[in-house]
């Protein structure tokens, strides 16, 4: 962060304005930190390559991806391995690694868990699992880790998957389902893995799946063009039993592709009556931003055009968490970070008006990796956020492949400010000036500024980690002349309070 100059007054007070959004921050209500989970990293085991899926089911979250191996928190590659192919479990409130440990042939790139927390589906690119043939999707029991007998074949990679009752829903680059013609799009029964009527038929390739969360319509998005036979570019709203498109307003807010810019639905959350979409694209300025928009009537309520593909997205409460690699969002707001502040690899948005949330944790991402974008999956269980891709620190910490984020208190605390600085040009009078601080979970912050126990000036200021840090100045009348007196400054976020060291003393004029 850019230090300014200090500049001291004699009389009057001055407080520096902050640079910020147009109208008030998006701040929760909640003390402490501003949105449904702390930007605190909370421990966990770690893989050794990247994560592509996450869910929870019960008191365990499931993990799919790249990796042969899972190692403790804080272990370098290498020391503390377990064998895990592919696929492993992890307990939600330790974040240590179960003893759930399938030996599956190829990598996992969905997993989904049924409704009532009891099974787990995994789809992928295997065709075995602990020796029995599973064709890219499989079936566990989500409390004992057993493999089921769920058995239906399919002809290539499903990379992704949805339950709703007891269908299973899945989408990926297949063309065949059980010997049966499924272009990219299929059904399943969750009870005993036969194949359903459902077939939608996409012309490319299927990337996210979801259902609502009133079972009447089945999302999906990739990079497609058609569906049913019929245009939907990229994103398609269709009936949970017929399979049919149904209209959705909102689907034109995504570009259709032109010779400079192609992009394509990666992943969709529905949360209650909403469904967030989120998207990556190809080429300079193509759209990479989330929407949201209305299960019952399909409109389009909001719309971040933030560049910097969006990979992953999960919905908690009044927020949606995103995975991206973001590298301005001024499109959105001329007070949110340019090209230059570096890639905001973990943001939230405000379910309800889209704007940017008090949330900023950040990640990596492995330049040794195929991927190289950082998040790739997400998957929440109400208090708790966990994040799955190829970065390999997070909040500048060694971790990689999985981390969590939890609403557990305190929450993430202010950077430490630095001493005030003071000085006593005029009798009677001390100049002050301070700078002021970033914290991940909050944006607006009260500073209050002390001569000992002398309560001297007290102020609320917002503060993003991409903007400088914003200068206030005051003058003290209240010192008494020929007295010595030295300041600290205190920073609450309305459950953490940071205090500053104490100023040099100075002898008051």
């Amino acid at each position: 962060m850019k230090k300014l100059v200090l500049a001291l007054v004699t009389v009057g007070a001055v407080v520096a304005a902050a640079l910020i959004p147009a109208g008030p921050p998006v701040q929760a209500a909640s003390p402490g930190f501003g949105t449904a989970v702390s930007a605190l990293k909370q421990s966990s085991w770690q893989t050794n390559a990247p994560v592509n899926a996450v869910a929870v089911a019960g008191g365990s979250v499931f993990i799919g991806g790249l990796f042969s191996r899972v190692r403790p928190p804080g272990k370098p590659a290498g020391q503390g391995e377990a064998v895990r192919t592919y696929i492993a479990s992890f307990n939600r409130t330790t974040g240590n690694a179960s003893s759930f440990a399938p030996k599956l042939n190829g990598p996992v790139w969905s997993i989904a868990a049924s409704l009532d927390q009891k099974w787990i589906v995994v789809g992928g690119d295997f065709t075995t699992v602990n020796g029995q043939p599973r064709n890219r999707i499989a079936m566990f029991n989500a409390a004992t880790g057993a493999l089921s007998s769920f058995r239906p074949s399919v002809s290539y990679r499903v990379k992704a998957v949805a339950i709703y009752g007891n269908s299973v829903f899945i989408g990926g680059s297949f063309g065949r389902v059980s010997g049966v013609v499924r272009n990219r799009l299929a059904a399943l029964a969750l009870n005993s893995g036969a194949l359903l009527p459902w077939n939608p038929n996409a012309n490319d390739e299927v990337y996210a799946i979801d259902v609502a969360d009133n079972g009447t319509k089945v999302y999906a998005g990739g990079p497609f063009t058609t569906v049913y036979g019929q245009h939907h570019n990229t994103l398609v709203a269709l009936n949970n039993s017929t399979g049919i498109p149904y209209a959705m307003a909102a689907a034109s807010a995504i570009p259709e592709p032109t010779s400079r810019c192609v992009t394509r639905v990666k992943d969709i959350d529905t949360y209650g009556s909403k469904v967030y979409v989120s998207n990556g694209g190809d080429g300079t300025g193509c759209y990479d931003g989330i929407l949201a928009a209305d299960v019952a009537t399909g409109k389009l309520l909001w719309q971040s055009k933030c560049l910097g593909a969006t990979e992953a997205i999960k919905a908690i409460g009044d927020w949606v968490y995103k995975g991206s690699h973001a590298h301005n969002c001024q499109m959105d707001d001329p007070a949110y970070f340019p090209d230059g502040t570096g890639t905001h690899y973990l943001l939230v948005h405000s379910g309800v008006t889209g704007k940017l949330g008090a949330w900023f944790p950040n990640t990596d991402a492995d330049q040794n990796s195929a991927t190289k974008v950082g998040p790739l999956a997400m998957a929440a269980g109400g208090s708790d956020l966990w994040v799955g891709g190829d970065f390999l620190h997070v909040n500048g910490v060694a971790q990689q492949g999985i981390t969590r984020f939890t609403n557990a208190a305190p929450g993430a605390k202010a950077k430490t400010p630095a001493a005030p600085k003071s000085n006593s040009p005029v009798a009677g009078k001390v100049g002050l000036s301070f700078n002021t601080v970033v914290d991940p979970d909050n944006i607006t912050l009260t500073y209050k500024l002390y001569q000992g126990t002398r309560l001297v000036g007290q102020w609320n200021r917002n503060s993003y980690g991409w903007h400088s840090s914003t200068l206030v100045t005051h003058t003290d009348t209240g010192a008494k002349s020929g007295s010595v007196v030295s300041y600290h400054l205190e920073v609450l976020d309305g459950r953490n309070v940071v205090k500053s060291a104490t100023s040099a003393p100075i002898t008051v004029k």
